[in-house]
C-alpha cells in the first residue's frame, strides 16, 4: 500500500504551525518540503512543525527539511521546530533546526520574544498600486524613525510592485519588515514567471526596474513555489 501524508496549516502569523498526519517516508518527503515552504513564504517568526500523529518510517525523509533551511537562508531565514514523535531524539545538524516535545511547549517558549515590526496589504494589478505602497512605505518609515531610509524603499518597493503590475498581472501580497536593523521588502504574486534583470540600451525607456532594485539594496533574490514566488529584498 503507497505511504500518504497530509500536512495542515493551523496557524500563519506570528508563529507558522504544521500539523502532520500519516506516514513520513522517502516518497512522501517532497510533500513536507512543500508545506513547510510554503509557510515559510509567508515570514513567520518559526515554524513549528507537529510530528506527534506522524509514523516517521524513514528518518531520512527529514532530510529535506535542512536542506530547505539551506536553500532559504538569505530569505526568508525562519528556523524550524519539530515537536513530537521523539523529535528531541532527532539531529538533522542544522543550528536552524531545533526540537521540543510539543507545539504546546514551543509556542510557550517563543511567547516571550517580542513580535517584529510588519505591514503587510494586498494589492490590485493596478497602476495606483504603486503610489498606495509609496505612501504606505513612507509613512512606516516614519514611524519606525527610519526617515533617511524612505526615499530609497519607496523607489525599491514601487519597482517591486510595478513589476507585477507589468508582467504578473495577479493580486499581490506586499510586506514591509524591519528586522535586525534591516528593512525587508517582498512582494508575492501568482505567476510562475520568474523576473530577470534586462539590459537595456540608452534609447530603451524601460527594462531598468530590477537592475535598479539590485543597485539600491544590500540582497534581493526570488523564491518560486507551488503558485507563484516571493521577490524579496533587503536594505541595510
Amino acid at each position: 500500500m503507497a505511504s500518504h501524508l497530509v500536512c495542515r496549516r493551523e496557524q500563519d502569523l506570528p508563529v507558522a504551525v504544521l500539523r502532520v498526519r500519516g506516514d513520513l517516508d522517502l516518497h512522501t518527503s517532497d510533500a513536507l518540503r512543500r508545506a513547510v515552504a510554503r509557510c515559510l513564504v509567508t515570514q513567520p517568526e518559526a515554524t513549528l512543525v507537529d510530528l506527534e500523529q506522524a509514523r516517521i518510517l524513514d528518518p531520512e525523509a527529514l532530510r529535506v527539511l535542512p536542506d530547505l533551511i539551506t536553500d532559504t537562508r538569505d530569505w526568508p531565514n525562519v528556523p524550524l521546530v519539530l515537536c513530537g514523535a521523539g523529535s528531541a531524539e532527532l539531529d538533522l545538524g542544522s543550528p536552524q533546526i531545533s526540537y521540543a516535545d510539543s507545539c504546546d511547549d514551543a509556542l510557550a517558549a517563543i511567547a516571550d520574544e517580542p513580535e517584529p515590526r510588519r505591514i503587510r496589504v494586498r494589492l490590485r494589478p493596478v497602476p495606483d498600486a504603486c503610489r498606495q505602497v509609496r505612501q504606505l512605505v513612507a509613512q512606516a518609515c516614519r514611524s519606525w524613525h527610519r526617515s533617511e531610509a524612505a526615499a530609497t524603499a519607496s523607489l525599491v518597493a514601487t519597482e517591486l510592485v510595478a513589476n507585477v503590475v507589468r508582467h504578473a498581472h495577479t493580486t499581490m501580497d506586499f510586506t514591509l519588515g524591519l528586522r535586525n536593523n534591516k528593512i525587508c521588502l517582498t512582494v508575492r504574486d501568482g505567476s510562475l514567471r520568474l523576473p530577470l534583470p534586462a539590459d537595456p540600451g540608452l534609447r530603451d525607456t524601460g527594462g531598468r526596474g530590477l537592475r535598479l532594485v539590485r543597485e539600491l539594496t544590500e540582497s534581493w533574490g526570488v523564491l518560486p513555489f507551488s503558485d507563484g514566488k516571493v521577490v524579496w529584498t533587503h536594505l541595510a
